[in-house]
This record gives C-alpha cells, sequence and structure tokens, in this order.
C-alpha cells in the first residue's frame, strides 16, 4: 500500500532580502527635515474595471509603470475615514472629517467623535442610499527590497476581507507580525451585485525574514509610523478606491471589538 507523502509546511526563509541602510532612525529624520512641508509616500492605485495591474509611480510622474505584484515586507498599516460633505470636483480639498485610526473622527466644524455611533458611518447615508457617506478604508505600506521608503496602497471596503484572513490566518495564527514576512500583492478580477467589474487585493505570504532581518524592519517599523500615521487624506485617495459593490454583501467591515481584528 502507497504512502501518502506529507508536504511541508515549513516557510521559507528569505535571507537576501535587501534592506534600506539606516544611519538613524528614518521617522524622526524625516520628521525634522520635513518639518513645514508637504510630506507624501508614492502612491499605488488599484485599477478600475476589474484591471489586474497596478499603477505604481516610476521615474515619470505622467506615466506610471503598470505591475502585475507588489512584492516586499508591509512596515505599517491601519484603518482611515473621510468624508466629504459635497461631491468630488477634481479639487484635492481636505475632507471634512476624518480618522486616522478607524476609530475617533476629527471633523472641521464639530470636534471630535466617535466613528462607530456617527451617523455618517452607518449603511444607506451615502448618495445612492446603499453604502455609509463616511468612507472606510485601509491603508497599507510596503516597503520593497531596496528602497529607502515604503509604497501606499490604499484598500477599498471590498479588499478588506482578503486583508484580514491574510493576516489572521497567514500571520498572526503562526506567531509572526506583518513586518517579518515578505508579502506578495496582486488583483483579481470580482463582480459585484449589478454585473459591475471591480478589482481586489489579494495577499500571498512569499516567505519570512531571517531573525536579523525581523529586528532590523521591526525599527524600522516603529520609526516610519512617525510619519505614516500623520498623513492626511486625500480626496485622489478617496475617489480612487470610491466603493462598486452595490450591495453590503460585497464589502467586509471589522468587528467593533479590537480584541476581533487582527490589525
Amino acid at each position: 500500500m502507497a504512502t501518502k507523502r506529507k508536504e511541508s509546511t515549513a516557510l521559507a526563509i528569505i535571507e537576501n532580502f535587501e534592506l534600506p541602510v539606516l544611519n538613524e532612525d528614518i521617522g524622526q529624520a524625516m520628521a525634522e527635515e520635513m518639518d513645514g512641508l508637504s510630506l507624501s509616500f508614492p502612491r499605488v492605485k488599484i485599477p478600475s474595471g476589474g484591471g489586474l495591474a497596478f499603477e505604481v509611480p516610476g521615474d515619470d510622474p505622467e506615466n506610471p509603470d503598470a505591475e502585475k505584484e507588489i512584492v516586499g515586507v508591509i512596515v505599517d498599516h491601519h484603518p482611515v475615514n473621510a468624508y466629504w460633505s459635497g461631491k468630488y470636483s477634481g479639487a484635492n480639498n481636505p475632507p471634512d472629517c476624518s480618522s486616522m485610526d478607524g476609530k475617533v473622527g476629527v471633523s472641521s466644524d464639530k470636534g471630535q467623535r466617535p466613528c462607530n455611533s456617527c451617523p455618517l458611518n452607518a449603511w444607506g447615508t451615502a448618495e445612492d442610499g446603499r453604502g455609509k457617506a463616511c468612507k472606510n478604508m485601509h491603508r497599507v505600506y510596503v516597503l520593497r527590497e531596496g528602497e529607502m521608503l515604503p509604497l501606499l496602497l490604499t484598500l477599498p471596503p471590498t479588499s478588506l476581507k482578503n486583508l484580514s484572513d491574510y493576516l489572521a490566518l497567514r500571520i498572526v495564527s503562526r506567531g509572526m507580525r506583518s513586518y517579518g514576512v515578505v508579502t506578495k500583492i496582486s488583483l483579481k478580477k470580482a463582480q459585484n451585485a449589478d454585473g459591475i467589474n471591480y478589482s481586489q487585493a489579494v495577499f500571498t505570504l512569499a516567505g519570512k525574514l531571517s531573525p536579523e532581518q525581523y529586528t532590523a524592519m521591526a525599527e524600522y517599523s516603529k520609526g516610519i509610523k512617525v510619519l505614516t500615521r500623520q498623513l492626511a487624506v486625500e480626496a485622489d485617495e478617496y475617489m480612487q478606491t470610491t466603493q462598486t459593490a452595490s450591495s453590503n454583501d460585497d464589502i467586509y467591515c471589522a468587528p467593533d471589538d479590537d480584541d476581533d481584528v487582527p490589525f
């Protein structure tokens, strides 16, 4: 009787992932050098209509590169919420209310208020009567090999379940952290209840860093958050993640209880 061979579940250790050469804390250094100036990160765009290639900034700002995969280390990720009272006009105006943690919103006229009880963050408040007036997004910062600053990928609600499942089932449940592994992000075509195609981000575990690299990336992650957690939401970021789903079934919402969220 033939014995069924058990497949190995060992995760490959990536020894040759080229890390940025840092002589000091990058977050503190950038904060000092950019004091009074507008800070930005290269922004990756998810295509519309179910396209399978990201738009990634290249040497020519007017002609972004088309890449099917983004491979690197997730050095930070966090939810952001944003609300604009008027229709998008093309101007990059700041939101009327925004939250950098998805929990507490800062309004231009009403001060701070919790997002989970805000009426604008409830289903059915959007103009089409289906979604939310306030946009729930999730920022993912990916540091590619040999680069100094991470790419910023802002996920729409339709990609949040994929991220949540990846972090919970592939990372946290195996005793790892997102900044200790190399992640591959690709796109797949999905379709909403109205038959409209849209692109959905997919996350794959490519390997884990060596202990030395893990320590270095943990420090990098800690330092870069000085900058990433204060980067204001922009109007074009809001529009490029506009929800295409026509029913709530197409959208994943993380539970309010933080203990249940692997973020």
